[in-house]
């Protein structure tokens, strides 16, 4: 059964090429206890909102499913979630720390200079303690690992209930 309405005329879901997480199940544990490891001491809404722009930016139709449904579950506004992709005209619907961390999200997730600017890395070193900011930089790059396989894979979107993998 699933959890997404939709018109007759969409065409038929696709199935996904493998299910990775049966294929390889000691590196799903693993990924999964960087995942868990890499949120605590996190603001949960902030965790949501740095998982949906790498996802966005990755073009992870499954993990934007997932972080959507769950955002929303934890009380984070559609208009925020929405506004998300355009972040940088939308500045006003997040804190100086979000716009921080969705930048370094950005940075971290998108290496085409082959680094992350300093000055990114700098605004966000001056809203976060040391070790919330590591913390932070393993939930990029935990992220993008999961993207890096549900796009691979082909996951299917619209099957996730929100919390289903909470910790």
């Amino acid at each position: 059964m699933t959890t997404h309405q939709h018109p007759a005329e969409t065409v038929p879901e696709q199935a996904p090429r493998m299910q990775w997480a049966k294929a390889a199940p000691e590196v799903y544990k693993a990924v999964y206890a960087l995942e868990v490891a890499s949120r605590k001491g996190l603001d949960p809404t902030l965790v949501e909102l740095v998982k949906l722009r790498a996802s966005q930016l990755n073009h992870c139709a499954f993990c934007l499913d997932m972080h959507t449904k769950d955002a929303l579950a934890a009380g984070e506004s559609v208009e925020r979630i929405v506004l998300l992709g355009a972040w940088e005209e939308s500045r006003h619907f997040y804190t100086e720390k979000e716009l921080a961390a969705i930048e370094l999200t950005e940075a971290v997730t998108v290496l085409t200079d082959g680094f992350v600017p300093d000055e990114v890395y700098e605004r966000a070193a001056k809203h976060f303690e040391e070790q919330e900011l590591a913390h932070l930089i393993a939930l990029i790059a935990t992220i993008n690992v999961w993207n890096r396989f549900g796009v691979t894979t082909r996951m299917t979107p619209g099957h996730y209930k929100a919390g289903t993998h909470k910790a």
